[in-house]
C-alpha cells in the first residue's frame, strides 16, 4: 500500500511541474504574439523581415511595404486573382519565372500567416 501511495506521489509531482512548465511557455507564447511588429531575422547571413500573424487588433501597416503593395493589389482586384494577374498589376516581369516566383512565395506567406485566402483552384481573396 505505502508503495502505491509513493508512486501515485512521485506521479503527482511530475504532473505538478509539467503544468507548471506549459504555464510558462503558454505565457511566453502569448508575450510573443502580443509584440506582433515585425521583427528582423538573420538567415544565412541576410537580414530579413518577418511576417506577422494577422491579428484582430493587428493593422496592415505593421507589414513590410511590398506586402502592403501584395495586400492592395489583390483588394483592387475584381474578385480572386492568380499571382500572375498580381505581378503584372505591380510591375512585374511574369514571363520570367525567377522573378514570378518569389512574388508567388510571398502571396503564400501571407496566406500562412492569415492576411490573404488561396482558393482551391490556385488563386488569392482578401480574407472575410
Amino acid at each position: 500500500m505505502d508503495r502505491a501511495a509513493d508512486e501515485v506521489r512521485a506521479e503527482r509531482d511530475e504532473l505538478a511541474v509539467a503544468e507548471r512548465v506549459l504555464e510558462r511557455v503558454s505565457e511566453q507564447l502569448a508575450n510573443e504574439r502580443a509584440s506582433a511588429a515585425p521583427m528582423p531575422g538573420q538567415v544565412g547571413g541576410r537580414s530579413v523581415m518577418m511576417i506577422p500573424h494577422r491579428e484582430p487588433d493587428l493593422e496592415e501597416t505593421m507589414l513590410p511595404p511590398d506586402y502592403q503593395r501584395i495586400l492592395a493589389a489583390v483588394r483592387q482586384a475584381a474578385g480572386p486573382v492568380m499571382a500572375r494577374h498580381v505581378g503584372e498589376m505591380l510591375g512585374v516581369d511574369v514571363n520570367v519565372r525567377a522573378k514570378l516566383e518569389p512574388l508567388r512565395g510571398r502571396l503564400v506567406r501571407l496566406v500562412d500567416r492569415g492576411w490573404l485566402r488561396k482558393l482551391p483552384d490556385g488563386r488569392f481573396t482578401t480574407r472575410l
